[in-house]
């Protein structure tokens, strides 16, 4: 007898979630399929269609982004290109193949002036192109593929690519003070834990497609804090596990100290209470996810 694995097609593969997806879905057993930019540019819908009909995936994870929020607000095509129409044709390819769709989307599809967490059903209000390319790109999806799920992050991390704490562990062993914004909330969010959630998301979905509630879900880490708290824990990790001598000292700075060419949301907050109940998967504990900081130490 034949056993025939699971397909699964991850795009965006050499990013941080798309990494950590890759290396999970082959220990789990999955047939996989894992490209990047350089074996297929999302942005060709003949190009993404072809190779769909030919590897013929049971589930498609799109993990590719552009992603650099500043350079967004005067890349603004590219943005769109990446964010809304490779996903649109993604999505599409899948359902011409009956497969299902999971994307990776932000939280910054939100204003980010709301008190308190932000629940899926809560009204979106992108701030700038980043946001908007990122919003289309889920309108696109939910459109072009009935069997869909969105999946909102925020503030993501891990040891593979460019993220907040690899930065703060190279400026720490290069400055005694730093300044750190204390005024822009969210949850920090280990890559490794979004791909974990997307593969217990991506089971369900061919192992009995029938009792998938398909849509958004928000997964992102707890306990919320802002980037100054975050910075501080990351610093005390490292000189717990003699990464730094002593930690440069942390001055909070507001945002408006620190101007960007994109707006930041003031609250990044995610509610992650739909995604438990739907499928039990707990909120990404980025405390653990530190446990392991020698990792992200500049080589």
């Amino acid at each position: 007898m034949v056993i025939k694995l699971k397909k699964i097609m991850i795009t965006g593969a050499y990013g941080q979630v798309g990494f950590c997806l890759t290396q999970q879905a082959q220990a789990n057993g999955w047939d996989v399929l894992a490209i990047d930019r350089d074996k297929l540019d999302i942005t060709d819908p003949q190009a993404v269609n072809s190779l769909v009909k030919e590897y013929q995936p049971d589930v498609v994870i799109n993990a590719a982004a552009h992603t650099a929020v500043d350079k967004a607000e005067t890349e603004i095509d590219a943005s769109f290109a990446i964010n809304r129409d490779g996903p649109k044709y993604l999505a599409e390819a899948a359902t011409s193949v009956d497969a299902a769709m999971l994307h990776i989307s932000t939280d910054y599809v939100f204003s980010g002036d709301k008190d308190g967490t932000y629940s899926e059903a809560d009204p979106v209000a992108p701030q700038g192109v980043y946001g908007a390319s990122k919003l289309a790109g889920e309108e696109a999806v939910i459109t072009a593929n009935s069997k869909h799920i969105i999946l909102r992050t925020a503030w993501v991390f891990g040891e593979h690519g460019n993220n907040f704490v690899k930065t703060m562990l190279r400026l720490g062993s290069q400055r005694d003070q730093l300044g750190i914004v204390a005024d822009q909330f969210g949850g920090p969010t280990y890559a490794g834990d979004i791909a974990a959630a997307l593969l217990v998301m991506a089971e369900k979905a061919v192992a009995a497609p029938a009792t998938v509630s398909w849509g958004i879900y928000h997964f992102a880490g707890e306990p919320h804090v802002n980037w100054h708290q975050f910075a501080q824990a990351i610093f005390d990790k490292a000189v717990e596990h003699k990464l730094l001598a002593k930690a440069p000292q942390l001055n909070a700075l507001t945002t408006a100290d620190y101007p960007t060419p994109a707006k930041r949301p003031a609250n990044s907050r995610l509610d992650c209470r739909k995604i438990f109940n739907e499928f039990g998967i707990q909120p990404s504990d980025w405390h653990k996810a530190l446990e392991n900081i020698v990792a992200y130490a500049p080589q």
